[in-house]
C-alpha cells in the first residue's frame, strides 16, 4: 500500500507540472449489499440493501481536453443484512442473519472521459476504473464488540473494487462546476475469512456491491 501511495503521489507531482487539474468535493450515497460465492447448503442469502454514505475528496488530472485521470480521497461505508443456514452442536439447523456495516478509506484509480458541450456549460462523463480500500471501521448487528472479540478484526484489512459510471458537469463560473452522476461498484476481493472459519470451508466469499449517487463542487 505504501509503495502504491507513493507511486500515486509521483504520478500527482508529474501531471500538476503538464496538465490542469480540477479538485473538488464529493457526497455519495449508497444503496449497498453483498455477494456471495458458497454452496448452496449454506443458503447465503442478501437480506436487503441498506443506505450507505461516502464522503471525501476527489481531483481530475487532464492529460488531454476530454480525457483525465480522476483519484481522490474517501470515507464510505458498506455492506448490508445477509442470511445463512448453521449447524447447531445438536446437528439441529437453523438461520441467522448478520447486518455487516464496513467503514473503508478509497482510494480511487479511474479513468474519465468528456464530451464537448451537450448543452451551454453541461457536458456529460464517463467513468471506469476501480479503487484501493482500506477498512477503518466496522460493526455487525451494531455491534463492535461481540463475545469478547473486536468486530473489526473478523474483516480483511484490504478491498478493492471496480468502477463503472458515468454523469454530467454544470459550469456555474470561471472555475467552479457542480456534478451529479450514478456509479455502480463492484468488490473483487473476500471482505472476510469469517464464514470460512466459521464453517471450515476455505471456498465461501463474501465481497461487497453498491450503486451510489454521486453528487459533487469543483474548484
Amino acid at each position: 500500500m505504501k509503495k502504491i501511495t507513493l507511486l500515486l503521489l509521483f504520478l500527482c507531482a508529474g501531471f500538476t507540472s503538464m496538465a490542469q487539474v480540477e479538485i473538488g468535493l464529493q457526497l455519495s450515497p449508497t444503496v449497498s449489499g453483498n455477494r456471495f460465492i458458497a454452496e448452496d447448503r449454506y443458503n447465503f442469502n442478501k437480506e436487503n440493501n441498506n443506505l450507505r454514505l461516502g464522503v471525501g475528496v476527489i481531483a481530475d488530472y487532464f492529460f488531454a481536453q476530454n480525457y483525465a485521470f480522476s483519484t481522490g480521497l474517501m470515507y464510505r461505508s458498506k455492506g448490508a443484512e445477509i442470511s445463512y443456514t448453521e449447524t447447531d452442536d445438536s446437528g439441529v439447523a437453523r438461520s441467522s442473519k448478520d447486518d455487516i456495516a464496513v467503514q473503508y478509506i478509497e482510494l480511487p484509480l479511474t479513468l474519465k472521459l468528456f464530451t464537448n458541450e451537450v448543452a451551454p456549460g453541461t457536458i456529460l462523463y464517463f467513468q471506469v476504473g476501480g479503487s484501493l480500500n482500506t477498512k477503518v471501521a466496522a460493526q455487525v448487528n451494531d455491534k463492535k464488540v461481540i463475545n469478547g472479540e473486536k468486530v473489526i478484526k473478523r474483516f480483511n484489512i484490504f478491498e478493492a473494487d471496480a468502477k463503472l459510471g458515468g454523469g454530467a458537469e454544470f459550469q456555474l463560473g470561471q472555475s467552479t462546476k457542480v456534478f451529479a452522476g450514478l456509479t455502480y461498484h463492484r468488490g473483487l476481493t473476500d471482505i472476510d475469512d469469517f464464514y470460512e472459519k466459521k464453517f471450515g470451508d476455505k471456498n465461501i466469499s463474501v465481497k461487497n456491491n453498491g450503486v451510489s449517487l454521486d453528487f459533487g463542487l469543483k474548484f
